[in-house]
C-alpha cells in the first residue's frame, strides 16, 4: 500500500527509503534517489577525500606548482568538456518548469563543447533551456543555462543564481537570498514576489548556475 501511494504521488518516501531505493539501482539511478534523500555529492566527495588523506602520505609539490608556464596555460585552456543539452525545461517564477527534482538521468538531445575552465564539475553539469520572463533582463526566455548539480550546499550559494525545484512548480531558476534566518528565491524582475523556502513547500537546491548563453553571446 505504501509503494502504491509513492507511485501515485500521494506520499513521499522518507530519506531512509530514498537511500534504500538508491542502493538497489545502478550508478545513475542511485544518485537520483540518494539526492532525494538529502545526500549531497560534494559532501560525499569531501568525506572520501578526507578518508584517503589519512591513509596516504602527502607528496610535497614543486614550488612552481601554481605558476604554470604560458605553454601549459594555453594547452589547458584549449581543452573542451562535452556538456549535455537535456530536454528538461527550467521555469522562472510564474512559469512552471519540468517537474523533476534532480537532473540525474535526464534525457539529452545533444552535447556542446565548452572550455574546461568554465565547468569545474563537468560530469555534474547540464544545459537547460529557460522558460518565462521573471529573471529578465539578466536571463531571458530561451537562454541556455549551464547548471552544476554538484554545488547544492545552501551556505555556499547565497547571492548566487541557482536552480531549485519543488513538486508543485518543478524546476525554477532564481537568485538565492538569505534574510536573517529565512531563505528566499528572488526573481530579477521585482514585480514577482519572492518565494520563502520552508519544509512545508519542499523546495530543494538542484544546482548552481555557472553561466548562460543567449543567442551567440554568453554570460559568466
Amino acid at each position: 500500500m505504501t509503494i502504491s501511494r509513492w507511485e501515485r504521488g500521494l506520499l513521499q518516501p522518507s530519506a531512509e527509503h530514498f537511500i534504500q531505493l538508491g542502493n538497489l539501482g545502478n550508478r545513475n539511478e542511485a544518485w537520483f534517489f540518494w539526492e532525494m534523500g538529502g545526500i549531497q555529492p560534494a559532501k560525499v566527495v569531501d568525506a572520501l577525500d578526507s578518508s584517503r588523506s589519512k591513509k596516504t602520505v602527502e607528496v610535497p609539490r614543486p614550488a612552481n606548482h601554481q605558476n604554470r608556464s604560458s605553454a601549459g596555460q594555453i594547452e589547458s585552456s584549449s581543452k573542451l568538456s562535452a556538456i549535455p543539452v537535456i530536454k528538461a525545461v527550467v521555469g522562472t517564477q510564474g512559469a512552471p518548469g519540468e517537474r523533476r527534482s534532480s537532473l540525474r538521468g535526464a534525457t539529452s538531445n545533444s552535447s556542446l563543447g565548452f572550455p574546461a575552465s568554465w565547468c569545474p564539475n563537468p560530469t555534474y553539469t547540464s544545459l537547460l533551456r529557460v522558460k518565462g520572463h521573471a529573471m529578465e533582463p539578466l536571463i531571458r526566455q530561451g537562454d541556455l543555462l549551464a547548471v552544476d548539480s554538484f554545488q547544492t550546499d545552501r551556505g555556499q550559494l547565497y547571492g548566487q543564481v541557482i536552480v531549485a525545484a519543488t513538486d508543485q512548480t518543478g524546476l525554477c531558476v532564481s537568485r538565492l537570498r538569505r534574510y536573517d534566518s529565512v531563505d528566499v528565491l528572488e526573481a530579477e524582475d521585482r514585480k514577482f514576489e519572492g518565494v520563502v523556502l520552508t519544509k512545508a513547500n519542499r523546495w530543494r537546491i538542484v544546482g548552481k548556475v555557472l553561466w548562460w548563453i543567449s543567442g551567440t553571446q554568453n554570460s559568466v
